[in-house]
């Protein structure tokens, strides 16, 4: 019979969340163990799963990257290889990467409080693998990796070209000279756009309804300043603080003066698209900055496209696909060989994993997040979910710090088991994450729920986040600690 690995803390996923874990991990306790189960065969996530054209950063590398390991290079909006090649050199210098098992696809974990630990059932090349752990540690995400959302195209079956959704773009994909249409207008559409113009014939960016966007320097010049004057070490935390600070104003600003917000991005569109373009119809949403992600281009490529005439832009809607290309709504047609659909993702719970506490399924939407970070019921695991409103790996750093001061603090105490319970009737469930986009709306009924105050809210500013994840007190009373029944017999019998 095969004996069954057991490690301190298991480490689900290998991306940008699961190799910054793992750091903190080792540096915090030389002498745990640990294992990270990666289903993909590669280090990087997200990064490297995205192949597309152009496919890069939606926010600055100065906050986008570790706390612990600066970026170094000029660009702070970074092309999406230059991100994979940083996480990967993190997980090599760290030695994170010998304790990666590829291929493993975590299917299911049950944890049980009287052996005080989780046993985890992966699949790897068809074949079921079994691990148990003392801490169960999920660095996911929250995007379903082998499909994203695609809507139902009338006619798509007769189109004659190639239709390609972003999360799986063929290698082989030639598009030198040809037309093409992106349909979408969220990040990764506004990020294909100008990167595919520089060989297409033509590309148009067919939207439903307009993105806020606001065009960022591709590099931080007072970052590279700094970088000279004094090393990348010390400017780090100084541009990354600036960087945190800019992004909060901008996003307080935009939800207390919305009107504010609006008038200075539409002065911006003014200056960098060609006059008397049509910003109203095609970059003035129906919603409020920040209801949604905000989309930032560098250097304003997407606006340098459509000056030069290698892009445009439709606000109209599908009515069906045609042999040659779209037929809209409002009777116009698009000439298309090649339509890539950047209609979105799809979100997927901790990789689609069962959980289950002492035999009894965990149903997600019966949960609540406590510190946006752990469940209701659900003892020694803990979970990473970014920020919407700034980059992710901020709020992933302060999980990992959270998760070090948690296992000191059942280490120092002798507990085995933590978990969260919520005894206030008084607080009530909300969505856990309170955002407009239609990937969210989508399946956010399929997740946990977050409460109505602290600490059940899945907190959305860096700034207080900081404060509570890395000084405020462990034992708060919602947080309960306790030793597995076993010990605690054998404690009695020794006293």
């Amino acid at each position: 019979m095969t004996e069954v690995e057991h490690v301190d803390v298991l480490i689900i996923g290998a991306g940008l969340s699961g190799i910054g874990a793992a750091h903190h991990l080792q540096e915090a306790f030389p002498g745990k163990t640990y294992r990270i189960l990666e289903a993909r065969d590669a280090i990087g996530g997200t990064w490297d799963l995205f192949r597309y054209p152009g496919v890069r950063s939606d926010s600055d590398m100065h906050t986008l990257g570790y706390r612990f390991r600066p970026w170094g290079q000029a660009k702070a909006i970074a092309d999406g290889a230059s991100i994979l090649r940083y996480i990967r050199d993190t997980a090599a210098e760290a030695g994170a990467d010998r304790h990666i098992r590829f291929g493993h696809r975590v299917v299911s974990a049950e944890w049980s409080s009287e052996e005080a630990r989780w046993t985890v059932e992966a699949v790897h090349d068809g074949a079921p693998v079994r691990l148990t752990c003392g801490f169960l540690y999920s660095c996911s995400g929250y995007y379903r990796y082998d499909a994203g959302h695609m809507p139902e195209f009338p006619g798509v079956e007769r189109f004659g070209g190639t239709v390609v959704h972003p999360q799986h773009w063929p290698e082989d994909l030639d598009y030198t000279g040809k037309k093409v249409v992106v349909i979408g207008s969220g990040a990764t559409a506004v990020t294909l756009v100008p990167a595919m113009a520089e060989q297409a014939e033509h590309v148009t960016m067919l939207q439903r309804s307009p993105t806020y966007i606001m065009a960022l320097p591709a590099e931080d010049p007072i970052a590279n300043r700094l970088r000279r004057l004094i090393g990348s070490r010390r400017a780090y935390p100084i541009v990354r603080w600036k960087n945190v600070v800019v992004i909060t104003l901008l996003y307080r600003l935009s939800r207390r003066r919305p009107r504010l917000v609006k008038s200075v991005i539409r002065k911006g569109l003014l200056r960098r698209l060609p006059p008397g373009y049509d910003v109203d119809t095609h970059f003035t949403p129906r919603y409020q900055p920040w209801d949604q992600r905000m989309c930032f281009v560098p250097d304003g490529d997407l606006f340098r496209a459509i000056r030069r005439g290698r892009a445009s832009v439709v606000t109209d809607r599908i009515t069906e696909f045609t042999r040659t290309g779209l037929r809209l709504e409002s009777g116009a047609e698009l000439d298309a060989d090649v339509v890539v659909t950047a209609t979105g993702l799809r979100l997927l719970a901790f990789g689609g994993v069962r959980l289950a506490v002492d035999g009894r399924e965990v149903r997600l939407p019966e949960t609540m997040t406590y510190k946006g970070m752990m469940l209701s019921g659900v003892p020694n695991f803990v979970f990473t979910i970014g920020y919407t409103n700034a980059s992710w790996t901020l709020k992933a750093d302060l999980v990992s710090e959270y998760v070090v001061r948690l296992l000191r603090h059942l280490d120092a105490h002798g507990y085995d088991q933590c978990v969260p319970r919520n005894d206030d009737p008084t607080v009530t469930p909300r969505p856990l994450l309170d955002f407009q986009s239609g990937y969210v709306l989508r399946s956010v009924d399929e997740f946990p729920k977050a409460g109505s105050r602290a600490p059940w809210r899945l907190g959305m500013s860096y700034a207080h986040d900081l404060i509570t994840f890395r000084y405020r007190a462990i034992d708060d009373g919602a947080l309960r600690f306790s030793r597995r029944p076993a010990a605690s017999t054998a404690g009695r019998r020794a006293g």
